[in-house]
């Protein structure tokens, strides 16, 4: 029997390591709804998550209705077809080969809902349009709630198309200041799928001495 590579065994003993290298982009859920305890745990692990001079600059629009999900996903796909068209065919079909990661995502642009893939929860998070750091921390916070899912037996899957909820009618429902604008919206949920984990690469270091 062949023994296991180091870091790999240093994982299995570290829970937070393991829980980081489990972690995937699930794009299939299953139809059961999320307890608004556990949502209150993944935002309580988000807002612990660093900002620059500690502004906490997020704010988070939880949606769990079905039917508004699917309108919103409905309408985001409509504007974001037309986002997409504005960068030219081949960026299209980069962007487009870049999502597909299993089998059903072949049927991308068939699928009933190809923004929120039935995720029964949608968190859409926002910050302030005059804060220049506001990416950065957002990205963190949002790392923070999708581990913590993973850690309490749930899903998760980052989209970035979701910003284009702004350019919807959908958008009045979340209720937004004109001051603020959405980054993301993350998709809470069981999975109905493990996605294998792909390739990481290794060229990417520098080291200075």
């Amino acid at each position: 029997m062949m023994a296991k590579e180091p870091n790999k065994m240093i994982r299995q003993s570290n829970e937070i390591l393991q829980n980081i290298y489990d972690r995937r982009s699930v794009r299939k859920f299953k139809e059961v709804a999320v307890d608004r305890k556990l949502i209150e745990q993944l935002l309580d692990a988000g807002r612990m998550a660093p900002s620059a001079l500690n502004k906490q600059p997020w704010k988070f629009y939880v949606v769990t209705d079905k039917e508004l999900i699917r309108t919103m996903s409905k309408q985001i796909a409509k504007v974001s077809v037309k986002q997409i068209a504005k960068i030219g065919i081949k960026e299209i079909v980069k962007s487009i080969w870049h999502y597909i990661h299993t089998p059903h995502d072949l049927n991308f642009f068939n699928q009933s809902d190809f923004i929120f893939h039935g995720a029964p929860a949608v968190i859409f998070v926002t910050a302030l349009k005059d804060n220049e750091w506001a990416a950065l921390d957002v990205g963190m916070c949002c790392q923070n709630m999708m581990l913590a899912a993973k850690s309490l037996g749930l899903d998760s899957c980052p989209v970035g198309l979701a910003k284009f909820i702004e350019e919807t009618k959908a958008v009045s429902k979340l209720g937004l200041s004109k001051k603020e604008t959405v980054h993301i919206a993350i998709l809470i949920g069981y999975g109905d799928e493990v996605p294998e984990i792909k390739e990481r690469k290794k060229d990417n270091v520098v080291y200075i001495s």
